[in-house]
């Protein structure tokens, strides 16, 4: 874990003359990690983006997590909900491998401790260490029944065969159930026809991941999609939600590493989430691909605020 400055990030506005139980903001209530005195949401940065240089993109993620947590800090927040900061996981030297574990090892412990744990990345390499940590979690279940639901552009089923990078973490997760006797359970929604290639497309085929492309995920296509997760989740006995950023328009999330020339917009997204959280199984969360680095305004961070806000239910829950 990489110390950061907690008391310089978690800062902001206070609403004087309210109802102090009403008016509450994220950076009044949260608390490290290390005073937990019960469970609750855990927020972990994934500080890496090694996965995004060896897949030949825009570098720029591992300074993510912090920079999601300044926008974080002024959301207003419940005070019902109890909600804790872990820390960052960074990659360091370039060894995404190692990270990779290190997450996943902090994943572990935090589910051990009945938290919720929600990683903010960095690049999609985050998936693995995300999964992982899961996986150790149910290690002593029998084939738990895993349900990946990710919404993205790309499937990132790639091949690891030259070293795991953000394209790859869905492939690892497919060998790591291959070895362990488990399903292999895949969503992936805003899949682009242009930005994967036929093979990825049998991939998926050859697996049965269900997905559904971008053109197909407009606001008329939302009882379908809807139903498509429905069914999904339905076979699932826990689910972890991965949300790579630039499955949004360019426009609406510029600062990513690879923006979409189409994408899907929040307000179809946000119908899924709540369907995922409704359902009781959701057990972890990650938001990935966030680059600082080619974000006006803060435009994707303010993004990536409200989908971390859809997830959790905010001052809602």
């Amino acid at each position: 874990m990489s110390e950061f400055d907690f008391k310089g990030i978690w800062t902001g506005r206070i609403d004087q003359g309210e109802i102090p139980e009403l008016s509450q903001r994220l950076h009044q209530l949260i608390k490290p990690l290390a005073r937990a005195n019960s469970s609750g949401l855990a927020i972990v940065g994934f500080c890496s983006d090694e996965g995004v240089r060896r897949n030949q993109g825009r570098v720029g993620a591992a300074q993510a997590p912090n920079q999601i947590r300044k926008l974080l800090a002024g959301i207003p927040w419940s005070i019902k909900q109890v909600v804790y900061d872990a820390g960052n996981v960074c990659c360091l030297e370039g060894d995404l491998e190692s990270a990779q574990i290190n997450l996943a090892n902090q994943i572990t412990q935090l589910l051990e401790q009945n938290h919720f744990p929600i990683t903010l990345g960095g690049g999609h390499e985050v998936a693995y260490g995300s999964w992982l940590g899961l996986a150790n979690h149910l290690a002593r279940t029998p084939a738990p029944k895993i349900g990946i639901i990710n919404f993205d552009a790309h499937f990132d089923l790639r091949t690891d065969a030259n070293g795991c990078n953000s394209g790859t973490p869905f492939y690892q997760i497919a060998q790591s159930c291959k070895k362990r006797g488990w399903p292999f359970q895949y969503c992936c929604l805003g899949v682009s026809e242009m930005a994967n290639t036929q093979a990825l497309f049998q991939r998926a085929q050859n697996w049965q991941v269900s997905y559904r492309l971008d053109k197909q995920m407009s606001l008329l296509d939302s009882a379908d999609t809807l139903l498509q997760v429905k069914n999904f989740i339905a076979g699932c006995d826990h689910l972890y939600l991965t949300i790579d950023l630039d499955v949004l328009p360019a426009g609406v999330a510029p600062g990513v590493s690879a923006p979409a020339a189409r994408g899907v917009n929040l307000e179809v997204l946000e119908p899924v989430i709540e369907l995922i959280r409704a359902s009781q199984k959701l057990r972890l969360a990650d938001i990935a691909e966030y680059n600082p680095n080619y974000d006006q305004d803060l435009q994707t961070a303010r993004v990536a605020a409200r989908l971390f806000y859809s997830i959790t239910g905010g001052q809602h829950e």
